[in-house]
C-alpha cells in the first residue's frame, strides 16, 4: 500500500475516531501492527488553531512515519490554510473528512454533508491538494443517504483533484454506523478509479478483513471501533493475511501490561486530571466481556485520582489471572 511517495509496511490502517485517535492510542496500534494510523479530525478554524485540544490534537511526537492529520470543515481557503498549518507542524499526509455523520459536523454542512454538493466538493479537494507539498486523502461515505449513493462520482471528483488515496465507510450518512456495510458500492467505487480504495466498516476479526480485501478489491482496510480496547487486532490480522493461520488471542496478563503502558501515556499525554477521565472509556473496552467487569467498570468510574484508578485495574486483572489459572487447572484435573 503506498500512498504518495509514503510506502505502508501493510495495508491496515487505523480508522480517525474523534476522542480516541489520540497520540498514544495512535502510537499503541502502530506498534501492535497498523501500517498508519489517522489523527483525530483537527478544525480547520483558524481561531481555534491556539486551542489546547487542537494543540494535542496536532502532537505528532514519537509517532512512527508516516504521520496522517484529518482535518475538517466546509471552507475551501479554510481547508486549504488548515492543511497547510498542520503540514507546517509536521504532517506528511492530510486527510480530509467527508465521512464525519455528527449532527454538529453535518450541521455546519462539513463531513459527510459535504456529498450533497459535489461541486463544493471538488473546490475543496483542488484548494487542499494545491496548498500542500504533501500527499493529501479523502474519507467519504457512500452517499448521504440510500436514495442518494454518491461515492463513484465523489471518487472520480477525487482523483481528478489529486486525491492519493480514497477511504470509504460502507454506510450512507443517514444510516450512521446502523445497518450492514455496503460492500458492493464500494466495489464499484474501486471499479470506478484508479487511485488506491480503502475500505472501512465492520471489519471485526482477521477473517472479515480478508473477505473484504477479496470482495471489493479494496488496496486496504480502515479499522475503527472494533480495535478500541483490541489494539492487537491489527497483529492477528496481518499474520492472518499472510499465513492464513491465526495468532493464539493475548493471555490476561498481556493484555494488563498493555492497559497499563496505554494508561501511563494517556496520563503522560493529558496531564493526571484528564487523563484519569479519557482513561475511563479505555479501560472499559479493555475489560468488555472480562468476568466482573460490568461491577469493575462501575466502582472504576467513581475513582478520582491515577493512584486508585491504576491499582484498581491491577486487582481486577490479578482477579482474572488467578481465575485463568484456576480453570486451567481444573481442565488439567478434568483431563487426568
Amino acid at each position: 500500500m503506498q500512498i504518495g511517495k509514503y510506502k505502508l509496511k501493510n495495508n491496515l490502517i487505523v480508522a480517525p475516531m474523534a476522542g480516541v485517535t489520540d497520540r498514544p492510542f495512535r502510537i499503541l496500534c502502530k506498534r501492535m501492527g497498523a501500517g498508519m494510523a489517522v489523527s483525530e479530525m483537527v478544525a480547520s478554524n483558524s481561531l481555534l488553531y491556539g486551542s489546547e485540544k487542537t494543540k494535542r490534537r496536532a502532537n505528532h511526537a514519537g509517532e512512527v512515519d508516516p504521520i496522517s492529520v484529518q482535518i475538517v470543515g466546509a471552507d475551501p481557503k479554510m481547508l486549504a490554510q488548515a492543511a497547510q498549518h498542520n503540514v507546517d507542524n509536521g504532517a506528511q499526509i492530510i486527510d480530509i473528512n467527508m465521512g464525519c455523520p455528527a449532527k454538529k459536523i453535518c450541521n455546519v454542512m462539513a463531513g459527510s454533508a459535504l456529498m450533497q454538493n459535489e461541486l463544493l466538493v471538488a473546490e475543496i479537494l483542488e484548494a487542499v491538494v494545491k496548498s500542500v507539498d504533501v500527499p493529501v486523502t479523502l474519507k467519504i461515505r457512500t452517499g448521504w443517504d440510500k436514495q442518494n449513493r454518491n461515492a463513484a462520482n465523489i471518487a472520480r471528483i477525487a482523483e481528478a483533484s489529486g486525491i492519493q488515496a480514497l477511504a470509504i465507510h460502507g454506510r450512507t450518512r443517514a444510516c450512521a454506523y446502523t445497518g450492514d456495510a455496503e460492500y458492493d458500492t464500494i466495489r464499484a467505487v474501486k471499479d470506478a478509479v484508479r487511485i488506491p480504495i480503502i475500505a472501512n466498516g465492520d471489519i471485526t476479526t482477521p477473517e472479515k478483513a480478508k473477505y473484504v480485501l477479496d470482495h471489493t478489491g479494496a488496496d486496504a482496510v480502515m479499522i475503527g471501533r472494533a480495535a478500541q480496547g483490541r489494539p492487537w487486532l491489527f497483529r492477528e490480522i496481518e499474520h492472518f493475511l499472510t499465513t492464513d493461520t491465526h495468532l493464539l488471542s493475548p493471555h490476561v496478563g498481556e493484555i494488563h501490561d498493555v492497559l497499563v503502558a496505554h494508561l501511563a501515556d494517556l496520563y503522560d499525554f493529558y496531564g493526571e486530571h484528564t487523563g484519569l477521565r479519557v482513561a475511563r472509556k479505555h479501560i472499559s473496552w479493555y475489560t468488555k466481556g472480562l468476568v466482573g467487569s460490568a461491577v469493575f467498570r462501575h466502582r472504576m468510574n467513581q475513582l478520582e485520582s491515577v493512584d486508585a484508578q491504576m491499582q484498581a485495574v491491577s486487582d481486577f486483572f490479578e482477579e482474572q489471572k488467578a481465575g485463568s489459572e484456576r480453570l486451567q487447572y481444573e481442565r488439567e484435573a478434568a483431563a487426568a
